[in-house]
């Protein structure tokens, strides 16, 4: 016969038992939202620093300046757009520069009343007018889709080394004098050709794009 205290002892470890259980759960459930609350606090945190960023950009070109989030990407081989949260209703109007730190992101190129098409500098249907800094020798860099862009028109005879740093000419009239565009990945010398074969990488990584600057308008008294 099972004795009355051996029955009260295996229902203490039942009871002790369903109680782990349960507090397991509990545990297990704090331990989520903790994480949770923590993914939070580190979004946050990033967004708060990429916005410092932003502001820091945007006080050192001596611009009028809209911020504007990325909504959505187009990206093919060649074809790079994405599509920015504002809009006519905004001021933004076709052919003006967009930045992010550190340098160039691309120029509108089709405005609705409330979202945008900003086309990279990477599309195969981009040129910007850029210079090298080191020596000042001038070309213009043109989009290669997912392997960067390439500097075209330098000849043979020109200073140019992988390292050397690319930004905007001001010529053309599309984009200020002094952004950063992106560094000489690779230099060659065709045989048969006047022109060097230039690849550069942008600075930008468009992967991880998620807040813009678009240039309104240059700031009175700021050239």
């Amino acid at each position: 016969h099972v004795s009355a205290k051996s029955v009260g002892n295996s229902w203490d470890r039942y009871v002790f038992l369903v109680g782990l259980v349960e507090e397991n759960k509990n545990l297990t459930k704090t331990i989520s939202e903790l994480e949770a609350e923590l993914l939070f606090y580190k979004e946050g945190r990033s967004e708060t620093q990429r916005l410092r960023k932003l502001l820091a950009l945007k006080e050192s070109l001596g611009y009028s300046s809209i911020a504007a989030h990325v909504i959505g990407k187009e990206q093919g081989a060649l074809s790079k757009t994405i599509i920015i949260d504002k809009g006519s209703f905004d001021g933004l109007k076709s052919g003006m520069p967009v930045v992010a730190p550190p340098g160039l992101v691309g120029r509108v190129v089709h405005v609705s009343w409330n979202v945008t098409k900003v086309l990279l500098i990477t599309d195969e249907n981009s040129n910007v007018d850029v210079l090298l800094d080191r020596t000042r020798v001038q070309g213009i860099f043109s989009g290669e889709g997912l392997r960067g862009g390439k500097l075209k028109y330098i000849t043979k005879n020109q200073d140019v080394i992988a390292g050397d740093v690319v930004m905007s000419s001001g010529m053309g009239g599309v984009f200020p004098k002094g952004l950063l565009v992106g560094q000489v990945r690779d230099v060659t010398k065709p045989d048969t050709e006047l022109f060097l074969n230039i690849s550069v990488t942008p600075y930008i990584d468009f992967s991880k794009l998620e807040v813009v600057l678009v240039l309104v308008s240059e700031e009175k008294g700021k050239k």
